[in-house]
C-alpha cells in the first residue's frame, strides 16, 4: 500500500495505460479520479476499482479545455480532499508527415498531448504546494527522445512533454513537488491498431514490427503502470526531472 491515503488524478484513464495505471494506483491505496473524454468508459474503470474495494470517481472531460481541467481539479478536491498524485496520460497520435498534416490536426495533437499537461499543472500545483508536495508523472514516449517516421506532430508534442517535465521539476522542486516523465515504447493498446489503420498497414504485420526490439515483444499496459506507481510513490523520493524509458530496449 505505497500510496495509502493519497489522492490521484489520471487523465486518459479509461483505456490502455490509463486504465492499467488507475487500477494499479488504487491497488496501492490511492483514491483515483478517472478522467476521460469517454464518460461511460471512465465510469466502468471507476466501478471496477470500487468493486475491488478501492475508492474512485469518474469525471468526463476534454483535457485540452481549461474550464474542464478546472472542473476536474475542483471535483477531485471536493470528493477526496486534495490532490497528491497526477498522471497526465491523455494522448493522441496522427501518423502523417509535415506535408500531410493539417493545422487543425497539429493543434489538436498539441492540445491533448501538451496543453493538457500545462493546464493540469497550472491548476494542481498550488494545491500540492499548500499540502507540502506531490508527484506529477507525464506520459512522454520513446519518440519524445528520438525521431520517428510519419508522426511529426506526435514526435514534436512528446519532445515538448519531456522538456516541459524538466522545467516543471526545476520550478516546483523547492515546494516538494516531483515531476517526471515515463516514456513507453510500443505498448499493446488500441492506439497501435489505430496507427496501423492510419498508415493503411496490416494490423498483424504492424504489431509484429512493434515487437522488434531487444526483449522481442511489445510492452503491456500493466508494465507502464508499475513504472508510474514507482514514480508516484516515496520509493522514488529523490527522483525528479527524469525521463524514465520503459520500452524493452527499443531506443537502446
Amino acid at each position: 500500500m505505497r500510496l495509502e491515503n493519497k489522492k490521484a488524478i489520471v487523465t486518459g484513464g479509461a483505456g490502455g495505460i490509463g486504465r492499467a495505471t488507475s487500477l494499479a494506483l488504487a491497488a496501492e491505496g490511492a483514491s483515483v479520479a478517472v478522467v476521460d473524454l469517454n464518460a461511460e468508459a471512465a465510469e466502468a474503470v471507476a466501478a471496477e476499482i470500487r468493486e475491488a474495494g478501492g475508492t474512485a470517481v469518474a469525471i468526463a472531460a476534454d483535457v485540452a479545455s481549461e474550464p474542464d481541467i478546472e472542473r476536474v481539479v475542483a471535483s477531485t478536491v471536493a470528493e477526496f480532499g486534495g490532490v497528491d498524485v497526477v498522471f497526465n496520460n491523455a494522448g493522441i497520435i496522427r501518423r502523417t508527415t509535415a506535408v500531410e498534416t493539417t493545422v487543425e490536426e497539429w493543434d489538436r495533437v498539441f492540445g491533448v498531448n501538451v496543453r493538457s499537461i500545462f493546464l493540469m499543472c497550472k491548476h494542481v500545483v498550488p494545491i500540492m504546494e499548500a499540502a507540502g508536495g506531490g508527484s506529477i508523472v507525464n506520459t512522454g514516449s520513446g519518440w519524445g527522445l528520438k525521431g520517428g517516421g510519419q508522426a511529426i506532430s506526435y514526435c514534436a508534442s512528446k519532445g515538448a512533454v519531456v522538456n516541459m517535465t524538466r522545467a516543471l521539476a526545476i520550478d516546483h522542486g523547492p515546494a516538494g513537488i516531483r515531476v517526471n516523465s515515463v516514456n513507453p515504447g510500443d505498448v499493446n493498446t488500441g492506439m497501435l491498431s489505430d496507427e496501423a489503420r492510419q498508415l493503411g498497414q496490416d494490423p498483424a504485420a504492424f504489431l509484429a514490427e512493434a515487437a522488434d526490439r531487444p526483449l522481442r515483444r511489445m510492452g503491456q499496459p500493466s508494465e507502464i503502470a508499475q513504472a508510474v506507481v514507482w514514480l508516484a510513490s516515496d520509493d522514488s523520493s529523490y527522483v525528479t526531472g527524469s525521463a524514465l524509458v520503459v520500452d524493452g530496449g527499443g531506443i537502446a
